[in-house]
């Protein structure tokens, strides 16, 4: 029998970083037993926190443009999961961006998650934040050394930089990852949701 209900049930009640917010905290995460493309992120920006659906903003766009699906598919088909390395939003740093996701919630959370997540043949690790967890061989890595590496992780991990706006001019700078990475994406996302 599959624990995965009880505990996403637990993740929507945790609390446990409630004093270290200025927000109600509203765990984001969306995986199912079908899920078969994990995508592991950061955290939940603010419009995600509002929304409750990962990557439901810009970045989302991005994101779904390279793995060659609708935003129909990435939201209703149960093989695609999201899950972050935090569940809720960290909050805003006034320096700019969103706070690093609590180490705390991973590791609350990460082992039991993926104990439960069986079918999962593709990791998608998109931030420096989820490579160190899910690929810890590439810690001390820059991100962009870990991106351009993305076959040392094949067939079942794939390092991605954010989709965020941030990254425009890093993807500008790195022509191959749109060259090389996206078009794998792509195939490999719809072998995954044609079988």
């Amino acid at each position: 029998m599959s624990l995965l209900d009880p505990l996403l049930a637990e993740i929507a009640a945790c609390r446990a970083c409630a004093a270290e917010l200025a927000h109600e905290p509203r765990p984001v995460v969306r995986v199912a037993p079908q899920t078969r493309l994990l995508i592991c992120s950061q955290a939940p920006g603010r419009r995600v926190h509002e929304s409750g659906l990962p990557f439901d903003d810009p970045s989302g766009d991005r994101l779904r443009n390279w793995l060659g699906v609708d935003r129909a598919t990435f939201y209703g088909d149960r093989r695609i999961g999201v899950a972050g390395m935090a569940f809720c939003f960290p909050g805003t740093d006034p320096k700019g961006g969103d706070f690093p996701p609590p180490p705390r919630c991973a590791a609350l959370w990460q082992a039991r998650l993926m104990a439960e997540l069986a079918q999962v043949e593709l990791i998608l690790t998109v931030g420096s934040y989820a490579q160190q967890w899910h690929m810890p061989q590439v810690r001390g890595r820059s991100m962009t050394e870990t991106v351009r590496a993305w076959r040392e992780g094949l067939p079942t991990v794939v390092p991605l930089p954010h989709p965020s706006w941030r990254n425009t001019a890093w993807l500008g700078r790195n022509p191959w990852f749109e060259a090389e990475v996206v078009p794998y994406l792509r195939a490999r996302t719809a072998a995954i949701l044609t079988d």
